[in-house]
């Protein structure tokens, strides 16, 4: 077994472990539907997640261990509670390529904490799959369409883009961001300082943060979030998660916690 597997199961069996000895409460709000059938959410977020050359496998794997415990915080499960219809949908796709646009965890309504847990744990246990260049424009254009054709009608929708460098190859960046303005769309980002190297993969002299600022995210309210892999990955992504679902000012909460 891989290293990337085993822990992908010891992870998957403590969260399934914890679901089962600590019950979560449910919230006694019926399930709301709109006129064409679709089920009503606060919030339908897509977490488009960068797999490319410069993200190895050590990387993919502290990014989703930090999602896992990002959503199943109590904070975040306070703030899903806390809306209007007190809960939200949420899928997690992985994204390199113009053609390497992989749904890891498909669409999830989370509204208690053994909700987030299940998900998390589906997360958990997928394998390790690395594209090779960086197609922004193609993750912000997938995840567009992912929204459209979900079974969800949320308040809001929010793509939640993450990643280490710029663009290189796929479809215009520029274009696939005033589609997702168009359709009021919100591409948030949240760009790693990546300090790793790797001799077979390509360095970044750019400012990330300055580049996903500028030419990345877009629509209403959209805000970035820098990160480190390794020192701040889960409170970026908590405080991240909580703006969005909460649906504050970008600036509600500042970005050293």
């Amino acid at each position: 077994m891989t290293q990337w597997r085993l822990l992908c199961a010891v992870l998957a069996a403590g969260l399934a472990a914890g679901a089962a000895a600590e019950p979560a409460s449910v919230p006694d709000r019926p399930v709301e539907y709109a006129a064409d059938g679709r089920e009503r959410v606060d919030l339908e977020l897509v977490l488009a997640v960068d797999v490319s050359s410069s993200i190895d496998e050590v990387e993919a794997r502290r990014q989703r261990e930090g999602h896992v415990a990002a959503l199943a915080d109590p904070d975040v499960i306070a703030a899903i509670q806390s809306g209007g219809y007190g809960r939200i949908a949420v899928m997690y796709l992985e994204w390199a390529d113009a053609d390497f646009q992989r749904v890891v965890a498909p669409w999830t309504v989370i509204e208690t904490q053994a909700d987030a847990r299940a998900f998390a744990a589906a997360l958990a246990i997928a394998p390790f799959v690395s594209g090779r260049r960086t197609a922004i424009g193609a993750a912000i254009d997938n995840a567009v369409s992912l929204i459209d054709t979900n079974r969800f009608d949320g308040v809001r929708q929010v793509v939640d883009l993450s990643g280490d460098g710029p663009q290189n190859a796929g479809p215009s960046l520029a274009a696939a961001r005033s589609r997702a303005e168009s359709r009021l769309i919100t591409v948030n980002g949240l760009p790693i300082d990546n300090s790793r190297q790797h001799p077979f993969r390509p360095s970044v002299s750019i400012d990330v943060s300055a580049y996903f600022e500028n030419q990345v995210i877009a629509g209403p309210g959209a805000f970035i979030s820098p990160t480190n892999l390794h020192d701040d990955f889960v409170d970026a992504l908590k405080r991240k998660l909580i703006i969005e679902i909460a649906g504050l000012a970008p600036d509600t909460l500042t970005r050293n916690g």
